[in-house]
Formats: C-alpha cells, sequence, structure tokens
C-alpha cells in the first residue's frame, strides 16, 4: 500500500533541519507538510526540498487536517512530528506493521521499555489517565492513546466520521480546536478495529516551543470522552 507522510508544522525549522535530512524517500510515496502559518522559514525549507505544502486556512489542528485531506493520496497516512519527539527510523516498521493487515499502528512511548525524554510528571499523568480511560469506556487496549506518531488507512477518516462537524461539537463550544487522535483512538476501538502499537521512544524536542495547552486542552478531551460514550452507534 502507498504512504503519505503528514507533517504538521508551526516554526519547526530546527527540528525540521535536524529531523527531516533523516527521513529517506523509499519509505513513503508523497510526503506533505501542513503548516499553520510558519514565520520562521518552515515553509520556504519544505519547498526547497520538494515536499508539497499545504498552508492552513483555519486555525485548529482539525482543520487543518480536514482542508489537507483532499490532498492525500496514500492508502496509508502517517502522521509525524517534526519536533524531534518522533524518531524517524520507526517509519519502516510502522509501515511492516500496517502491512501485515492492521487498521491503525500507534508508536508508543510507553511499551516495552520504551520512554519519553519530553514527558513531565504532568503530561505523563494526563496520558495514563486518558488512554485508561478510552481503554474502558471502548474497550481499548492501548497504552498510548493520545500520541499523534501513528499510522492507520487513510479509509478511517471518512469511516469514523471524523470529516463530520458533529464530533468536534465539544472543541468548537470551547474555542480549542486542537487533533483527532484521541478521537481516533475511541472510535477505532468501539469498532473493533484491528490495532497494534510497537515501542518508540520520544526524544527531548528540538528548537520551537509546544504548543499543548494543557488544562484547557485536557477538559476537552475529558467531555469529548463523555460525549463519545454517550453516542449510539
Amino acid at each position: 500500500m502507498s504512504v503519505t507522510l503528514l507533517i504538521p508544522t508551526l516554526n519547526e525549522i530546527d527540528g525540521m533541519r535536524v529531523i527531516m535530512p533523516r527521513v529517506r524517500p523509499e519509505w513513503c510515496q508523497q510526503i506533505i507538510v501542513l503548516d499553520g502559518g510558519s514565520t520562521d522559514g518552515t515553509i520556504e525549507y519544505a519547498r526547497d526540498h520538494g515536499y508539497e505544502v499545504v498552508i492552513q486556512e483555519e486555525p485548529g489542528l482539525i482543520n487543518a487536517y480536514r482542508q489537507v485531506y483532499p490532498h492525500i493520496r496514500g492508502d496509508i497516512l502517517l502522521t509525524f512530528s517534526p519536533d524531534g519527539n518522533s524518531v524517524p527510523e520507526l517509519m519502516p516498521r510502522l509501515i511492516d506493521k500496517m502491512n501485515e493487515g492492521f487498521d491503525m499502528v500507534i508508536v508508543s512511548r510507553y511499551l516495552d521499555g520504551a520512554k519519553s525524554d519530553d514527558d513531565t510528571l504532568m503530561t505523563r499523568a494526563g496520558n495514563f489517565v486518558f488512554t485508561a480511560l478510552i481503554n474502558k469506556l471502548f474497550g481499548g487496549s492501548y497504552s498510548d492513546a493520545m500520541v499523534i506518531y501513528r499510522a492507520y488507512r487513510t479509509a478511517l477518516i471518512e469511516e469514523l466520521g471524523l470529516l463530520r462537524d458533529e464530533p468536534f461539537s465539544v472543541e468548537r463550544n470551547f474555542r480549542h480546536m486542537i487533533s483527532w487522535e484521541p478521537l481516533l483512538s475511541m472510535r477505532a476501538a468501539k469498532r473493533g478495529l484491528r490495532l497494534a502499537e510497537i515501542p518508540g521512544d520520544e526524544p527531548a524536542r528540538v528548537g520551537g516551543e509546544g504548543k499543548c495547552q494543557h488544562y484547557s486542552w485536557g477538559a476537552v478531551y475529558l467531555l469529548e470522552m463523555a460525549q463519545e460514550a454517550l453516542r449510539r452507534g
């Protein structure tokens, strides 16, 4: 199956310069840089290196994902952070696992001795609680349900209703259009899809600034879980 590598960016020039030379062109058939309006040279770097660039028009990663969807040509979508948190050399193993017939494969920071050098006490506790709730409410068996570094069948975006507004009413009410990875994990588990994880370290960030707003995003995720748990079908 063909693979599209999707790289969300916002002022990540330092990470791009260090990480992207380690991404081998034979690992994927399409590379898209999905940029949220960088002013530090990230866009120019991506274009100079021949990557497709899509400039985000509306704020929020969910809106960006929806906007880029028509540009995706791969049967498999691989989402990846270029800030140093995602290890490029794990891509071949991730793709090989997908080719075994899984619907989604996650690179877990908490599986089989993998570790995160970017976690704080708060983020580790938050990831643990959210993952445990997703497993309990939706029948999952994840060790890391929140992370961006994962591969899944592109068709899941439509099959799981991720292009519709209804699942993201909580985000709109709180004006935090964040990301759909948690909802993807919920709905994939709820559907009983074939899911897997591979262990992968999360190194420390290379330049740039973290975008996560822990308290407000955490509240949105909790409300989204409650809404999804009450939703029929």
